[in-house]
């Protein structure tokens, strides 16, 4: 952990360490949070068969967080991508926050030319200073007719802060050049992680200072 530059909890004192072991045994726990418990009712899975993995991960203080779909979901199009972004943490993206993002589509065969579907309505973004995350792995992501993806938690040593948006004053509304290299990066990226792993993918990442950073990717189900 010292090798990886990571901001290990231990080099602030004690009491980080029990900040994130607290984090720890949160995403632990959320494998009996409501959702998670009745989903598996409803499948007939037998609860105790979902095994899970906390993962370390630094927290990148995100300009912009997304996810990529490499075939459009709605339609079902291996030719397009489908993505959504937002300002901020993706936390707000993947969780239940109100408001819309931003989305769009883009052809595999011309990722530079996105087409905007929607965009913001999200009324908050999540910011975090220089931290580390820890997230939930379970094996219920990979079961045979049970989508496990989303239902259990992700929890940061540090509290995020909730800042309210102004899209109207951000560059990827204001800006249309900012916008289509932003837009046909984030695709582009998706296009080489599923030519990578050779089968469509769903990706979450983060923008920081125009740098693409993939949080993780698994197969789009």
């Amino acid at each position: 952990m010292l090798g990886s530059g990571m901001p290990w909890p231990g080099d602030e004192g004690e009491h980080r360490w029990e900040q994130a072991w607290l984090a720890i045994k949160k995403v632990w726990a959320s494998k009996w949070n409501e959702r998670a418990y009745f989903s598996t009712k409803k499948v007939g899975l037998d609860h105790d068969y979902l095994s899970m993995a906390v993962l370390v991960q630094e927290v990148i203080s995100a300009d912009y967080a997304f996810v990529i779909h490499t075939t459009n979901p709605s339609s079902g199009d291996s030719s397009e991508i489908y993505a959504e972004v937002v300002r901020g943490l993706g936390e707000t993206l993947v969780g239940a926050y109100p408001g819309r993002a931003l989305s769009f589509i883009c052809k595999k065969n011309d990722l530079n030319s996105p087409k905007v579907l929607g965009y913001p309505s999200k009324p908050i973004g999540l910011y975090i200073k220089r931290s580390i995350i820890f997230r939930s792995d379970s094996n219920g992501e990979d079961l045979e007719g049970y989508a496990g993806a989303g239902l259990y938690d992700s929890v940061p040593m540090d509290e995020e802060e909730k800042v309210v948006l102004d899209y109207s004053s951000d560059p990827l509304i204001s800006d249309g050049n900012f916008r289509q290299s932003l837009l046909s990066n984030i695709a582009r990226a998706g296009s080489v992680i599923e030519e990578l792993y050779g089968s469509p993918q769903d990706i979450e990442g983060v923008v920081k200072e125009g740098k693409i950073y993939v949080v993780q990717t698994r197969p789009q189900m």
